[in-house]
């Protein structure tokens, strides 16, 4: 009578709901009212202090909105984080937004709004995420790369032992409103790093988006917005589909597809101290898995070719001097092991939009490939 088992499954049921717009405190501001329930709920505004400097009338503007909808919100005093990568080393940003919880009294029922570039949102979204066991956010991405990528996401988490994201959890945000006016004073760098991830995304799963942005990127780097705009939501719209269709949205699988190009761009970012931002450290971590299925015999120089000329029409610069050490970047693809459970699952593309796995790498193999990128660069900029 004692041996028994009960064995069901759960169902959580979760809408990830993703918003395009040109003015989300004006025009546009119903598309996203219309999620929040009924009654008027407390919100938490947080601000990336860099954002903040460079857009200040966003604070302002916010804030007056959430005042003139006060049968709607309720609003906590706004907080200013750190913005960039520190957000993400820095414990005390993560112990601010929790002590602002407690004390803005949100609950579980409350809203976070976070405005601020991928690292904000992580951090951020991370101290909502454990606050309460999880208060609702609103994510309102500032960059780029936020709106196509990291911003689409349903990971939260923080750098610990010196790792990306040691600390995380996963987490669905209420909406994510990509507001394309809150680019307009990006740096051309800042600017650039979200393209990075959708040539990533579109050579994993779309050979016609990345035949475009073949097309698009001289006219990407002049922040011409309509084919900008557009190779931002092709982006977002493939992720996000990736998340709800691919089977595995909190990664209990050992292949993270959408991880192509990051084992070695995660060790890069670490090892330069944050000289290469993370788009930047995607664009060289892409050249190398390109040459990696070249010394596969998986894919041909030709397809190497396109890929370079793609990135470097985009801005970027590929090559750095710590790739003068693929011995260090080698840990990396320990360090990636590790992170999936010990069994290593790397995924590399023939051709836009035929991916493969591997499963064993050996170093030899990655310094071989660490030559073939840097060769390949010389014969395009010469």
């Amino acid at each position: 009578m004692n041996n028994r088992t009960l064995d069901g499954d759960i169902q959580i049921p979760r809408r990830h709901v993703v918003l395009f717009c040109d003015d989300a405190f004006g025009k546009d501001s119903p598309r996203w009212l219309e999620l929040i329930p009924e009654g008027q709920h407390r919100i938490l505004p947080v601000f990336d202090s860099g954002f903040d400097n460079a857009h200040p009338s966003c604070r302002s503007r916010f804030e007056a909105f959430l005042d003139a909808h006060s049968d709607r919100f309720n609003r906590a005093p706004s907080l200013l984080v750190p913005g960039g990568e520190a957000a993400k080393n820095d414990p005390h940003v993560v112990e601010s937004v929790m002590a602002s919880i407690h004390s803005g009294n949100i609950c579980r029922q409350s809203f976070v709004a976070i405005f601020g570039g991928g690292a904000v949102l992580d951090a951020v979204g991370f101290a909502a995420s454990i606050a309460h066991r999880g208060v609702k956010v609103l994510r309102f991405p500032t960059t780029t790369l936020a709106q196509d990528d990291a911003g689409i996401g349903v990971k939260n988490g923080v750098n610990h032992h010196n790792e990306k994201n040691w600390r995380g959890v996963f987490s669905v945000p209420f909406a994510v409103v990509n507001d394309f006016s809150l680019l307009s004073t990006l740096s051309d760098r800042d600017w650039r790093c979200g393209f990075s991830e959708a040539v990533k995304v579109a050579l994993l799963k779309d050979a016609v988006e990345f035949d475009r942005l073949e097309r698009d990127a001289s006219a990407i780097a002049r922040r011409v917005n309509e084919p900008s705009h557009r190779a931002i939501m092709r982006s977002a719209e493939l992720h996000w589909q990736h998340i709800l269709e691919g089977g595995d949205p909190f990664e209990d699988q050992i292949a993270r597809p959408l991880d192509y190009g990051h084992w070695s761009a995660h060790r890069l970012e670490r090892l330069t101290r944050g000289d290469l931002k993370h788009g930047e450290a995607v664009a060289i971590g892409l050249g190398i898995d390109v040459a990696l299925a070249v010394e596969f015999g998986e894919a041909a120089p030709d397809f190497q070719r396109r890929v370079l000329n793609v990135l470097l029409q985009l801005g970027f610069d590929l090559d750095h001097p710590q790739l003068d050490a693929p011995e260090d970047i080698f840990v990396g693809i320990e360090q990636f092991r590790e992170h999936l459970g010990g069994a290593l699952t790397l995924t590399l593309v023939r051709d836009p939009g035929v991916p493969f796995d591997i499963h064993e790498i050996c170093f030899g193999q990655i310094s071989k490939a660490i030559e073939r990128h840097r060769f390949m660069l010389r014969t395009l900029t010469v």
